[in-house]
């Protein structure tokens, strides 16, 4: 819509649900709060008579919609163009059967299958693809990658993001901790991956932004091909808040027509959209379960998706991110580390080898309880790159264990334990476990910041510094030595908390809330800051406040904003 409006374009929104940003008015010409169904869709344009439609913005919804219009003719009978990819396109990636004819067209290997409606036929499969056979090839223990892929008319093609997901294959991706950019791949294996997605999208017509998802062999270079999404999706949203690549934008302009070396990446304000963006940061998904609400429900995780929200964390390293994450998530945890929670789970093995929803103080338990490296890969098929990284977390908090009194702790440990994602909070239960935890933390902070350990302010540029950044796109870390910004030169500010992860009781309608106070400040003539890490809201673009970061909603780094920014209010 922002897009459409940039040219100049009028553009009709068909969408029933009230608590969005994007049926707020003034976002787009036309509203129409009717159900997204053919019947409802052919009345509206009946109405409006649009020149062109899109399909790929509005997830499985509107795509299913549009099939179901183009499928019976509406589009042709009414002279509407679909805008990007072509439809059949679309439609033949979500046909298994067509979609595998359309890679063998190129030599791109999806996991063996085979239709059997007999003994008889069944054992010739199974001769064919080998043990274990569910319905397709097993794939158990291999690593999950995605690629976001960007395409043009003129067949110009870029990856955006490629994310690897913590979980082996088994575990659906949105239940699964993922990872961007991939940490664990290497540099044939990201080259090889990357360019079988760009031949993907070049062979199905992708005009726009496709999401291609693969599974890897950790013992070879062997691969498969999972699927594609010939759409944005909630990967997609991941990705661009990842990266600071407007996705949604720039498939949208690519879509009206234009070639991705005429659309400017809107982070550095100087660089074409083609330019691939560069990390030199790590950012860690992770998905936030509500199954303690509900009765007689398994809390085992899989290839079924019961995660309700996700979270966004962005670090230097690995395991300050990781620690940040959990603590994003809101459900008591204070990170890799619970000095304050007591686990204790009686059957360790079968929760590492079968996750559940707990499987972040399983792992942490393992660590405790001197479980190797080595054995919990052999239990989860986690990579042991990540199990390693784990492992140092638990390692500096048995460090910190040993000290007797917070005077000890010195200006080279206190970073350490910083820059591994620890919170004053955790360090404080850690030191202080007969003091009250907030006390405990004071006395931390207070600590932290005679030894001169602060956190600083680094800003999201897309290309890891080699161009300017023109957006205040930030997040703190301990890997840093100085700001980014300049303080000294901003405008009275009011800062604005965002509602954080998504869960049952809070969900877009809060996003709705904080979008439309960041507007409203701006009327008045302050300079908006918004808080939060939620990849799926509209708050954290980066484009509807003077300063977006993305980052805690907790005491300590609500603060730290705070004290940098020195709002007239929050």
């Amino acid at each position: 819509l922002k897009a459409l409006r940039e040219e100049g374009i009028q553009s009709v929104l068909i969408n029933p649900n009230i608590a969005t940003v994007q049926t707020s008015e003034a976002i787009a010409d036309q509203i129409y709060f009717l159900p997204i169904t053919p019947f409802f869709v052919e009345e509206v344009i009946k109405k409006e008579k649009p020149d062109g439609v899109f399909l790929a913005f509005g997830g499985q919804t509107a795509l299913n919609c549009g099939a179901q219009l183009y499928e019976a003719g509406v589009f042709t009978k009414y002279n509407i163009k679909v805008l990007g990819t072509p439809v059949q396109s679309i439609l033949d990636s979500e046909d298994r059967d067509v979609f595998k004819k359309r890679m063998d067209q190129i030599e791109i290997k999806l996991a063996r299958s085979g239709v059997a409606t007999t003994l008889e036929e069944a054992k010739a499969v199974v001769a064919e693809i080998g043990y274990p056979v569910i319905i397709d090839e097993s794939l158990k223990g291999w690593k999950e990658v995605e690629y976001e892929v960007v395409r043009d008319r003129y067949g110009n093609c870029i990856t955006v993001c490629n994310m690897e997901n913590f979980d082996p294959i088994g575990v659906h991706t949105g239940e699964s901790i993922v990872v961007a950019p991939s940490q664990t791949l290497t540099n044939s294996e990201y080259h090889k991956l990357r360019e079988l997605s760009r031949r993907i999208a070049g062979h199905m017509g992708i005009v726009g932004e496709c999401n291609v998802q693969l599974a890897l062999d950790p013992e070879s270079e062997d691969y498969r091909v999972i699927e594609i999404n010939a759409r944005l999706s909630r990967s997609s949203a991941l990705a661009s808040k990842a990266t600071g690549y407007p996705l949604a934008f720039v498939a949208a302009k690519l879509a009206l027509g234009y070639g991705l070396h005429e659309v400017k990446n809107s982070i550095t304000k100087t660089t074409p959209a083609f330019f691939e963006p560069a990390l030199d940061y790590v950012v860690v998904k992770l998905p936030r379960w509500d199954l303690g609400k509900f009765t007689n429900v398994s809390r085992k995780i899989g290839s079924a998706m019961k995660s309700v929200g996700e979270v966004m964390a962005i670090g230097v390293s690995f395991e300050e991110a990781f620690q940040k994450g959990i603590r994003m998530l809101d459900n008591g945890l204070n990170g890799f580390i619970n000095p304050y929670r007591d686990t204790r789970e009686k059957e360790i093995e079968t929760a590492l080898s079968e996750p559940t929803d707990q499987r972040i103080l399983v792992l942490e338990e393992a660590f405790r309880k001197g479980y190797t490296v080595d054995q919990i890969y052999k239990l989860t098929k986690i990579d042991k790159w990540f199990l390693y990284k784990l492992e140092h977390i638990h390692h500096i908090s048995e460090a910190l264990q040993m000290k007797k009194e917070v005077r000890e702790l010195d200006t080279e440990e206190m970073l350490a334990a910083k820059k591994a994602g620890f919170s004053d909070y955790q360090i404080g239960g850690l030191f202080l476990q007969q003091t009250k935890p907030h006390e405990a933390e004071l006395v931390i902070r207070n600590r932290r910041k005679e030894l001169g350990v602060l956190p600083y302010v680094r800003q999201i540029d897309t290309l890891a510094a080699e161009y300017p950044a023109q957006t205040n796109y930030l997040y703190l870390t301990y890997h840093a030595d100085h700001h980014d910004i300049d303080y000294s030169a901003t405008n009275e500010t009011v800062v604005v908390l965002g509602s954080g992860v998504y869960r049952i009781g809070s969900s877009v309608e809060f996003d709705w809330c904080g979008v439309n106070a960041l507007l409203t400040i701006r009327e008045k003539g302050y300079d908006s800051v918004m808080i939060n890490y939620n990849p799926e809201t509209v708050s954290t673009d980066y484009d509807m406040c003077d300063r977006l970061y993305f980052d805690e909603l907790t005491f300590e780094r609500v603060t730290d904003i705070i004290e940098l920014e020195n709002p007239k209010g929050t």
